[in-house]
């Protein structure tokens, strides 16, 4: 029995974005289905350190994969020359367990991430959306961007960091995949004045406030993916239509978690979980003036789905490395 071991770039090399959008929507909808798997994240939490390890296990019955992600988010490592999010995905079979691949899934983070925030955006957004403002300028702002712009027709882009170096690094990135007018600024309000507003920062306090947005503006809040972390005022979060991706996980540990502890969102004031808006259970955007928010907490069935087609593609191309195991 061999192992097929596939390095980041290995990843890198056969995942494309618009792949990984499909796969994440079909997640999303068989998630909503009943025909996944997915036991909550357990998480350790390093204090001394400022950061957390959480393992991410999950199973897709029309795919028949199953698989476990361990994934790390220490916020100070930009300073130690690494990168703040790392994972590694293990993907096994279902029918005998057998470990199939393991592989670097950094890249793979972001881009299901991103994709993610597109499925949301397509379901929740206004269809003549055309300006993004970006609150942080990092790995997961530049993916989310990538595949917004796979959805949407894009005029505008307003970076905000926190580092205008960071946010025109950015920009420069980004000119190769979207050609539009980009504004670098170190104002998060001013980032706010768009259509679709993407927060990507690790904040414990909120960075984006209630009357800096405007209404008709939807939200892919991507940030807080632990218990405490909190990107926008709670007052924002309260009044607008609000869809995460897996409830149990958000209560915990997504955007809504820190106004549900505090008393000014109830649970019931969730409107869906994306999948159910997929797939027509709930009904999305109901108006043009509605403040729509996208809690993303990021689910394993996202890298299981995304990670099956790395498997697929890889083995097709012959990218990887086989290596013994029994």
């Amino acid at each position: 029995m061999e192992v097929l071991w596939l390095s980041e770039e290995d990843v890198k090399s056969v995942l494309e974005i618009d792949s990984a959008i499909e796969a994440v929507r079909g997640a999303f909808r068989d998630h909503a289905l009943g025909r996944t798997q997915m036991p909550p994240k357990p998480y350790l939490y390093f204090p001394k350190y400022q950061g957390d390890l959480r393992t991410m296990p999950a199973y897709l019955e029309d795919l028949d994969f199953a698989g476990v992600k361990i994934v790390n988010v220490h916020p100070q490592n930009p300073e130690r020359g690494l990168p703040t999010v790392m994972a590694l995905l293990v993907l096994n079979s279902p029918q005998n367990g057998a470990p199939l691949a393991v592989m670097g899934a950094t890249h793979l983070t972001n881009m299901r991430t991103g994709a993610a925030g597109a499925v949301a955006a397509r379901q929740l957004a206004r269809p003549d959306s055309e300006v993004v403002g970006l609150v942080g300028a990092g790995a997961q702002a530049r993916t989310q961007l990538l595949a917004l712009s796979r959805v949407f027709k894009i005029g505008k882009v307003i970076v905000s960091d926190r580092s205008l170096e960071s946010s025109r690094a950015l920009i420069k990135d980004a000119r190769a995949f979207l050609d539009c007018e980009y504004v670098a600024t170190d104002s998060r309000q001013e980032a706010c004045d768009c259509d679709i507003l993407i927060t990507t920062t690790p904040s414990r306090s909120p960075v984006v406030k209630e009357d800096w947005i405007r209404p008709g503006t939807h939200i892919n809040a991507i940030g807080a993916d632990a218990k405490g972390k909190q990107e926008l005022e709670s007052a924002l979060t309260a009044k607008a239509l609000l869809v995460v991706d897996d409830m149990a996980q958000a209560v915990h540990s997504g955007e809504v978690n820190v106004p549900l502890a505090q008393g000014l969102l109830k649970p019931e004031q969730i409107h869906a979980q994306i999948g159910e808006v997929l797939v027509g259970q709930k009904p999305g955007r109901t108006s043009r003036e509605e403040i729509t928010i996208f809690d993303s907490t990021g689910l394993a069935i996202q890298d299981v789905a995304v990670g099956t087609q790395v498997y697929h593609s890889a083995r097709r191309s012959g990218r990887g490395t086989a290596l013994p195991f029994i």
